[in-house]
């Protein structure tokens, strides 16, 4: 596969488009499966445990997106030097050499890793994350094949196959989880993430499969080079280390969560998913399909201060809209939503939490669409060293937070913690003045969205109409005002090819 037959990409609009309609299925389902498991298991230690043992999935999901973003721009290249093929199969099997040694210490240690992740919490939360562990650490390494072959996907301009791949493997895994979950509980969950993952590996491979045929691709030029494993190894430790350190900020969290009693890691789990899941549909899925068009195009500190400022402008107005909802109507809606064991003071409590994590969002929102441009720039060497420090200030910092504030604290903490990541990334790019310049006008915008999406509340008594209504206002305002820096950085992601 090398460059093929030419064809026109879909554009970076397009393309973020179709890749956030995936991310939006995925969330969307895993949504689903949220509420599925609510209604079927309720609010206990088992559900403690599941949710620590997801953290770990998490981390591995999250280190694979990383993987996309650090390998897009080294496939791209490869592309036009017509051995992408090569270097595909050099980092798969650099991929199954890291698979295999985890997959074994996530079956042999399950126990001790479950009693580590929720703190030496009550038996039945221990038992429920030591039999999804190995499960969910069977769907993180597939997640990572499905990462690779999505790179290799969108180093030829495709991006809908991955997306069906994803979005077909979650619709398949959550059929499984629904039929199973009555009798196997959690366990059932982890079998319908390791299914979807496999999905969506075989999605990408049969259609980079069929393509070889197509252009009678010879055999040898899908020959893996052995040599420089060692180097392959080091990019993928590097561009993993900072998204590794960025979910193990939220790992540090939980043995601290479960201190507030049973329930509260169930409770922090859920605001937090939503929080993440926000995020990633609309500001990761333009920084995995911009990083292509920016490798060929080039950075400077002006053009990364104009590409993190156009492409955070939507997703903070959504973080914005979201907050401000769960401001009016999370309480109303969770409960509803969730069964009667998340209704009055939980409902209010995980509500209260998904707005506790606005600013952890906005910082979350400028760090998902900066981590790709670090890897165009080649400054990807440093990004160790700003996960280790993160890691090394959260520690102190969730401790202090939990202790003074409870889970407010701890989220308050994760804003912080992924703003000096964030800024660090930003400092290395020479941008980060010009970029949190930039910016101010879009946090004001989502802050007058959050307020206009709130102040039906104040004068409707149904939380949940007022909510919508606030929903609406705010779209509605945003339309007929439209902002100067929305509208430009809607040309400029339309333009950005």
């Amino acid at each position: 596969m090398g460059k093929g037959t030419a064809r026109a990409g879909l554009g970076s609009l397009a393309s973020g488009a179709v890749t956030a309609l995936a991310i939006a299925v995925q969330s969307g389902l895993a949504a689903v499966v949220g509420v599925v498991i609510a209604r079927e298991l309720g609010r206990t230690a088992e559900t403690d445990g599941f949710f620590a043992a997801y953290g770990i999935f998490v981390v591995l999901a999250l280190a694979a997106t990383a993987m996309r973003v650090t390998l897009l721009p080294t496939l791209a290249r490869a592309r036009a030097d017509r051995r992408l093929a090569a270097e595909s199969m050099a980092y798969a099997t650099t991929v199954a050499l890291v698979a295999a040694p985890l997959l074994l210490v996530g079956t042999v240690a399950a126990r001790p890793l479950a009693e580590l992740l929720t703190g030496l919490g009550p038996d039945d939360a221990v038992d429920a994350a030591t039999t999804a562990l190995p499960w969910m650490i069977l769907a993180g390494v597939g997640q990572f094949t499905a990462a690779l072959l999505a790179s290799t996907l969108a180093a030829l301009d495709d991006y809908v196959v991955p997306a069906v791949g994803y979005i077909v493997g979650s619709v398949v895994g959550l059929a499984l989880i629904l039929l199973a979950i009555g009798d196997r509980g959690v366990e059932a969950v982890a079998w319908g993430m390791a299914l979807n993952a496999a999905i969506a590996t075989i999605v990408s491979a049969l259609a980079l499969w069929r393509r070889a045929r197509a252009e009678a691709m010879p055999s040898a030029a899908a020959r893996a080079r052995v040599n420089g494993t060692r180097g392959r190894l080091g990019v993928l430790a590097t561009g993993a280390a900072l998204p590794f350190a960025l979910q193990a900020v939220y790992l540090v969290c939980l043995p601290f969560a479960a201190r507030e009693g049973v329930g509260a890691v169930t409770s922090f789990g859920y605001a937090y998913l939503l929080a993440a899941a926000l995020v990633g549909v609309t500001a990761s899925s333009l920084g995995l399909v911009t990083s292509v068009p920016l490798t060929r195009a080039g950075l400077s500190a002006g053009s990364v201060a104009r590409h993190v400022d156009a492409s955070s402008w939507l997703a903070l107005l959504a973080v914005g809209a979201t907050t401000g909802f769960f401001a009016a109507a999370g309480a109303e809606v969770t409960g509803r939503v969730l069964g009667t064991a998340y209704g009055d003071d939980v409902g209010t409590e995980i509500a209260r939490l998904v707005v506790a994590l606005a600013p952890y969002m906005v910082v979350s929102v400028a760090l998902a669409v900066t981590f790709p441009l670090v890897f165009v720039a080649g400054l990807a060497r440093r990004l160790p060293l700003i996960g280790l420090v993160m890691l090394g200030v959260h520690v102190p910092l969730a401790l202090a937070g939990q202790a003074l504030a409870g889970l407010w604290g701890l989220a308050l903490a994760l804003a912080v913690s992924t703003a000096i990541a964030a800024g660090w990334m930003l400092h290395l790019l020479e941008a980060l003045g010009p970029t949190v310049r930039g910016l101010v006008g879009a946090v004001a915008a989502g802050v007058a969205v959050f307020a206009l999406a709130v102040a039906p509340a104040a004068v409707i008594g149904d939380a949940v109409a007022a909510g919508m209504l606030g929903l609406v206002l705010a779209t509605a305002v945003v339309a007929v005002v439209r902002p100067p820096g929305l509208v430009a950085a809607w040309r400029y992601l339309r333009e950005l090819a």
